[in-house]
């Protein structure tokens, strides 16, 4: 990456991370920084989110593992509908969660990353074409632009799912966050991932969305370290450059 996109890209997180301590919205866990951060009305986002047709289509929902995108978890669940969920930094694969194996008095447990483990079955790669996938977010744009906290995660497990076709040109990308998430401006890289939809506590965001997100795994943004960490992507890698 460019290196002063980086260095623009690390100014804008400190920024909102920051900002949402001084106005007192950030929420556990503690401290938000160098995390996708938790907010207040999190849950407000996320019923915004669920009340609207994109969810109520949908019937396989992806749902990042942060702390903000819980409560999406939970109605994605009692809504009856399928939940994938990636663990942490992809080293296992994917969760998948469906309410009937699961009783109504711990689908909020089960929303949980340790409840996930739990009541989830663990796949190398989903069965189902997803319809919507929901990503935690640092900052956002109204044309799109999202960043993250900086791993990468995200844009990889949408490049891995879009690479085995979970994932197309069709399926719905969006996320929840607060108000004061929302910047002027985001620098964009090769591999990034564009937004069709920003949910807050306030507002339903259709975004103006100007650019095409990636075909699929990009080589050449990938290091060796990050490739022998997660099985799926060297195995996705060595039949990719077999063919």
């Amino acid at each position: 990456m460019d290196e002063r996109i980086s260095r623009e890209k690390e100014r804008i997180r400190e920024h909102i991370w920051r900002l949402l301590l001084e106005e007192k919205v950030a929420r556990f866990p503690l401290p938000v920084r160098g995390r996708i951060p938790n907010f207040a009305g999190s849950i407000r986002a996320a019923i915004r989110l669920a009340q609207h047709e994109i969810f109520s289509k949908a019937k396989v929902v992806f749902v990042s593992p942060d702390s903000p995108q819980r409560p999406v978890r939970e109605l994605v669940l009692k809504s009856g509908k399928i939940l994938v969920m990636a663990t942490p930094k992809l080293r296992e694969g994917f969760l998948i969660l469906h309410r009937k194996n699961i009783s109504p008095s711990e689908i909020k447990y089960a929303s949980t990353i340790r409840g996930a483990f739990r009541y989830g079955i663990k796949v190398e790669l989903p069965d189902y074409k997803i319809d919507l996938k929901v990503t935690g977010s640092v900052a956002v744009t109204l044309d799109g632009r999202r960043l993250g906290k900086g791993g990468g995660y995200s844009d990889l497990e949408y490049a891995i799912l879009r690479e085995t076709g979970n994932i197309d040109n069709n399926t719905i990308i969006a996320t929840t966050v607060h108000d004061l998430q929302i910047v002027e401006h985001i620098p964009v890289t090769r591999h990034d991932v564009f937004l069709d939809y920003i949910f807050t506590p306030t507002r339903t965001i259709r975004t103006s969305k100007k650019f095409k997100n990636p075909s699929g795994i990009i080589l050449e943004e990938l290091d060796e370290d990050k490739i022998a960490k997660i099985p799926i992507l060297k195995k996705l890698l060595t039949e990719k450059f077999r063919k």
